[in-house]
Parts: structure tokens; sequence; C-alpha cells
């Protein structure tokens, strides 16, 4: 028996209504994707701190989450795993024809290309008949905002519809920024603000994806920075016997350019 196969049949007797586990037996999609999610950031968490020994831990939670929609699908006769293997495997066949077709890409931008025409197909293929054909189709909602906001960028460029030049992005920034700075000033209402913030948000997102930058990843780095530092402030006032409520913003500040040096430069904050 096959490690796969194993992992299967598990799944199979997790599921068992006679002799299976209770908690496996009453889950449904919607009540994995939770999970499936913490699994995912999981897999991300430990490749970023390159911990290589729990990556294969971290990969097999990941994948029991597979194992697990398909053995509830193919307890409703929908489909099952062997489906789930054989769409993924002709769809990596369909989209290297260079691989395994026999055409030749003079580039790895032209291969880029025909990759994004073949997904586009495909896209056109699943949208005949339901009325829709939006390029921003299949974007799942359910994506973190930042990732989100990226890939919808990303589709509307491939239309044409984005700016030329860096500058105009900067500038973009500046715009949304100035906006929020006005309903700020004006003390405009509350949902003025959310969506001049969320406005601020996506156009940062645009000028990071111009620059080559993953916004994404950029904000866990930025958040792991932050925590970093402000670790390294209570450290320093715990051995000197002293709580952070009872500081003042200078000292606070002081505090907080330190764990910068300490840690390795700039970054978030001031």
């Amino acid at each position: 028996m096959t490690e796969m196969s194993r992992l299967l049949e598990i799944m199979a007797r997790l599921r068992d209504p006679e002799g299976g586990c209770p908690w496996d037996r009453q889950q449904t999609y919607a009540s994995i994707v939770p999970h499936t999610l913490e699994e995912a950031y999981e897999v991300a968490d430990a490749i970023e701190r390159e911990d290589w020994a729990h990556l294969p831990d971290e990969l097999g939670d990941l994948l029991f989450q597979v194992v697990f929609y398909a053995q509830i699908a193919r307890e409703e006769g929908r489909f099952d795993f062997g489906d789930v293997a054989a769409a993924v495997s002709d769809k990596l066949v369909r989209r290297h024809p260079h691989v395994f077709g026999g055409q030749d890409f003079q580039s790895a931008e032209e291969q880029s290309r025909a990759w994004e025409a073949q997904k586009a197909e495909e896209r056109a293929a699943r949208q005949a008949g339901e009325g829709s054909g939006s390029a921003l189709d299949d974007v799942a909602r359910t994506l973190p905002a930042v990732q989100r906001a990226g890939k919808l960028q990303e589709r509307a460029e491939r239309t044409g519809f984005e700016w030329p030049r860096d500058e105009d992005l900067f500038a973009k920034v500046d715009e949304e920024l100035g906006e929020l700075r006005h309903e700020v000033e004006e003390e405009g209402p509350a949902e003025r603000v959310e969506h001049e913030v969320g406005d601020l948000l996506f156009a940062a997102v645009g000028l990071a994806r111009r620059l080559g930058v993953d916004p994404e990843t950029a904000l866990r780095r930025s958040n792991d920075r932050f925590e970093e530092r402000f670790r390294h402030m209570e450290g320093a006032l715990r051995t000197e016997g002293r709580a952070m409520e009872t500081q003042s913003l200078g000292e606070l500040k002081r505090l907080w350019r330190a764990a910068k040096a300490a840690t390795g430069g700039g970054g978030a904050g001031e």
C-alpha cells in the first residue's frame, strides 16, 4: 500500500458512520475551510522561517485538507480524490505544451504569455452560459484582502487598464492619502474615513506590485519586524523593572529607535 492510499483509507475510516471519529463525521465543506486557510498559512510560515524540518508535517496537514474535501464529495457521489488528481494533472499537461506537446517557446516571457492565454481560455469555457465573462471572474472573495487586491489589479491590467508610469502610482498613493487626510480633518463620517483608508491601501498594493514587490509578503515581513522590535522594547523595560504603560511617549520613541538599531535598521514605525 502506498502512503497516499493509506492516507485515503485513514480518511475514509475517520468518516465511517459506524466506527469513525464523531468530530470528523460532522464536518462539512464549509466547516473545514477555516482549517484549510490556517494550514496554508502555516506552510507559508514554515517556508518563510526556512523551517525545513517541520515543513513536511505542515504540507501533510495541508494535503489532509484536500483529502477531507474529496472524502466528503465521494460520500455524496460528486467526485473523489482520483478526480481531483486527474483534474490537476490534465491542467498541468494542458498548460505546458512546451514540455508535453512539443511546442517551443523562445523565452520565459513568451511562455508566460501562453500560460495566461491558456488560463483565459479555461475561464471563458467555465463562464460559457453563465452570463458573466468579466476579466475579474473567479478571483476568490475569500482571499486575504491584500492578496485579492493584487489579483484584481493583475486581471484589470491584462485588459489594458493600468497606469503607464511608476510616477502615476506614486501620485495615486499621494492622492488617496490627501483624500483620507481631508476626511479626517473635516471630521467626516466613519464610513467615508473607512472608504478612503481602503482606497489608500488599494493604491499602495498597486504601487508595490509595480515595484516588483509582493505586498502580502512585504506586509508579513513588516509585521515580523514590528513584533521583534516591540518585544525588544518590552524586554529592555522588563530588565529595568519598568512597565511600558507608565512611560512617556518620548521615552517610548527612544526605546523604539534603540530597538530598531538593535534588530537591524529601517522598516515599520518611526
